[in-house]
């Protein structure tokens, strides 16, 4: 066979180039690696967010402190108005230590949460009361308490609850104790930091600050909560500003007043002294519940 006289001596006529095998062969190894790196990637960002959920709880800490060194107190669980129509949540008291945009100014605690002077505070989100890694609305409405009507053809027929109010969504709630939180008059009463609408003292805590738990995290599939304060004829009521320690944490099926995150493996804690730590989810439940009450 005669050499085309423009190919140089030792060259073919054949183009270099990526072969169909090699193609997917390259396609196969950069999908390998990235599906290694993935769930690295996502690792160092749900870390992030858990130190950022940490940093939130521990801002809280700094003002509930500081609201205990002015007033000689915490903040009550929840504090009614004048009406009796309206519990305001723990948070408020804290808002002119965590917020100084004046937004304390803004809520008028002697009337009830629906009042029109409460419009835009509804649905003010606070970043500092939100963990970064929960899936939340900024916002979130609150229906009235759905009671079942028994009836001669019908044993249990729901009523369709009324829309009462919308309010602004918080994943830190405030320890109620070791009781189930109850949300009819006469409202019981905890035995933990936040178990009324009595203020504690630090003195109070019987176990030590340090050993006591004040605040915790609670994802809002589980029950939406708020850091302002809720109507009392709302479903849930109470239980949308404060928790309990009941059968443990990030319960496969919990109930409404359990605390639970969306960080693998446990929820992010602020005890009495300020500290905030991520208790794991297989805590010895006994300890748990210990650390839940004042003494």
């Amino acid at each position: 066979m005669i050499r085309p006289s423009y190919l140089a001596p030792g060259l073919s006529s054949r183009k270099d180039g990526f072969t169909v095998l090699e193609l997917l062969i390259t396609v196969f190894c950069l999908g390998l690696v990235i599906a290694l790196l993935l769930p690295a990637l996502g690792a160092t960002r749900e870390a992030s967010r858990r130190r950022q959920c940490g940093e939130h709880l521990r801002l809280v800490g700094i003002a509930m402190h500081a609201h205990h060194g002015t007033k000689g107190q915490l903040p009550a669980g929840w504090t009614f108005d004048a009406t009796g129509q309206s519990a305001y949540g723990w948070a408020v008291p804290l808002l002119a230590y965590l917020e100084p945009s004046g937004l304390h100014e803004q809520i008028h605690a002697s009337k009830p949460i629906t009042d029109r002077s409460h419009r835009q505070i509804r649905t003010t989100p606070l970043a500092v009361m939100l963990c970064p890694s929960d899936i939340t609305e900024t916002s979130f409405r609150l229906f009235e308490e759905n009671d079942f009507d028994e009836t001669a053809s019908q044993v249990l027929k729901a009523t369709l609850p009324n829309l009462l109010v919308e309010l602004p969504t918080a994943n830190y709630v405030g320890m109620f104790g070791t009781l189930e939180v109850g949300n009819h008059a006469p409202l019981s009463m905890g035995d933990g930091a936040f178990r009324n609408d009595q203020a504690v003292h630090l003195r109070e805590f019987t176990r030590g600050t340090t050993h006591t738990l004040l605040i915790g995290e609670r994802t809002m599939a589980q029950v939406p909560s708020t850091w302002l304060g809720v109507d009392l004829a709302g479903e849930d009521a109470i239980a949308r500003m404060v928790g309990s320690a009941l059968e443990g944490i990030n319960q496969t099926m919990p109930e409404e007043v359990e605390y639970s995150s969306r960080h693998p493996g446990g929820v992010n804690f602020l005890w009495g002294d300020g500290h905030v730590s991520f208790i794991h989810d297989d805590v010895n439940v006994d300890l748990y519940r210990s650390w839940s009450r004042l003494n």
